[in-house]
């Protein structure tokens, strides 16, 4: 336990007529937890917590979220002040070295950000050997842990080779994310370049051709970087734990953010915005406006659901989606911006700020919802709007790496479980069988 835990008056636990004392502790922010390291030895007992939505797997002091409150923090500094004046490149720099940069330490990252673009040319030809078509996110999975092998760990890892590990993934994670967009159609690879900065660069890399110029847009390029930055953290999340459960093993860190875009694919986690398009495609194939979806979302025997609003951990509002929604509403009011299914994303949004139903039960738009909109109205295709969760998130998963291997002590995760399968039996000869 770390010194930053404020020990409590101890639990009292009675099992079988015997009483056992659990040590208890707060956090700076005051959350309370019960310290369980030992109950299964000391009473043959351990928790069943499926999902794991009340055990708490680590101490860490990246991201601090109040899901009551509706307060997410970066290293204690609220979302919506970053939001308001940092950018994705200064807010990579805090969640993996704890403090905002100065000057000078933000122009050495970010330069080494940019030297570090380029990824080995022979990383190329693994390119050619996926098919017209493929997913992004598959490619980008395959090539992240290929890296591995072009940029080989040491037995032991020093100061310098760590920072230029963490350089190296930041940035090379858009160019292999453009690369991949640009097998997936066919059109040959844009590498990065000196004149842009992290967004840009990418947007660049992403759209533009041998045969056609990219002219950037300034409000698309914050309002991406501004998701970016959102998307940086989000504590113990289904892909971050999967990150420290996977670099619990000392897994080489390529392999070890291999897992965490993995799970990031699911349409339940990183997929979710884009189930916010595809449920506005569906309501839009059918001719509506929204009004007669809504309607049936309110009926659970409907089979309709409602993508997009309310949130497992905000139980009141997303902090991210108040910020998101003065970028998404930029994009959506600008010239030449239009898209049928933006404005039926208007009208939900509209019904459901205003319905009683979801307001009673909490069920705001989350940032899901707007991201998803503003992927769309920025021109990025569906099936890379997962893709660009996981270059925001990379820092981040970083961060709770760093975090977990200059720790104390690392320990290997290993859940336990409640065994309900059948009870001993014994081997029968093939001809003995029913």
């Amino acid at each position: 336990m770390t010194d930053k835990l404020k020990l409590l008056t101890p639990a009292t636990l009675i099992l079988d007529d015997k009483s056992y004392s659990l040590p208890t502790y707060m956090g700076v922010e005051g959350e309370k937890a019960i310290d369980i390291t030992k109950l299964r030895s000391q009473t043959g007992y351990v928790t069943l917590d499926d999902g794991y939505g009340n055990t708490g797997a680590c101490e860490s002091a990246i991201t601090y979220i109040d899901g009551e409150k509706g307060i997410l923090r970066y290293r204690g500094y609220p979302i919506e002040e970053l939001a308001a004046h940092s950018r994705f490149v200064e807010v990579s720099y805090l969640l993996l070295y704890g403090e905002l940069p100065n000057s000078e330490q933000l122009l050495k990252f970010s330069t080494r950000l940019n030297e570090s673009s380029i990824i080995h040319e022979d990383v190329h030809h693994f390119f050619n050997g996926f098919p017209r078509g493929s997913h992004p996110m598959g490619i980008l999975a395959t090539m992240v842990a290929s890296l591995s092998t072009f940029y080989p760990l040491p037995d032991r890892l020093d100061a310098e080779t760590e920072v230029q590990i963490v350089a190296n993934l930041v940035s090379q994670v858009r160019t292999i994310a453009a690369f991949s967009y640009k097998k997936s159609i066919g059109e040959p690879l844009v590498y990065p370049s000196i004149k842009y900065k992290y967004t840009g660069n990418f947007l660049n890399m992403m759209f533009s051709s041998p045969v056609r110029d990219y002219q950037l847009d300034p409000d698309i390029v914050r309002a991406i970087d501004m998701l970016l930055i959102l998307h940086a953290d989000h504590e113990q999340n289904c892909s971050t734990s999967s990150v420290r459960t996977a670099g619990s093993s000392m897994a080489n860190v390529y392999a070890v953010i291999t897992a965490g875009i993995a799970a990031l694919w699911g349409p339940r986690h990183g997929g979710a915005n884009q189930e916010v398009i595809k449920m506005l495609e569906q309501i839009h194939a059918e001719g509506g406006d929204g009004t007669e979806f809504i309607n049936q979302a309110k009926d659970k025997n409907s089979g309709r659901r409602l993508m997009g609003f309310g949130h497992r951990v905000y139980k009141n509002f997303d902090p991210r989606a108040q910020v998101l929604k003065e970028h998404c509403d930029k994009l959506l009011n600008k010239p030449g911006i239009n898209d049928p299914l933006l404005d039926i994303a208007r009208r939900l949004e509209e019904i459901a700020l205003k319905d009683d139903y979801f307001i009673s039960r909490k069920l705001y738009p989350n940032v899901d919802f707007y991201s998803g909109l503003i992927l769309r109205a920025a021109g990025i295709p569906t099936n890379m709007f997962t893709v660009l969760f996981a270059i925001g998130r990379m820092p981040g998963w970083l961060a709770h790496w760093r975090e977990m291997i200059h720790g104390e002590q690392v320990t290997i995760y290993r859940p336990r479980q409640i065994y309900v399968g059948e009870t001993l039996r014994h081997y029968q000869d093939i001809k003995e069988r029913v």
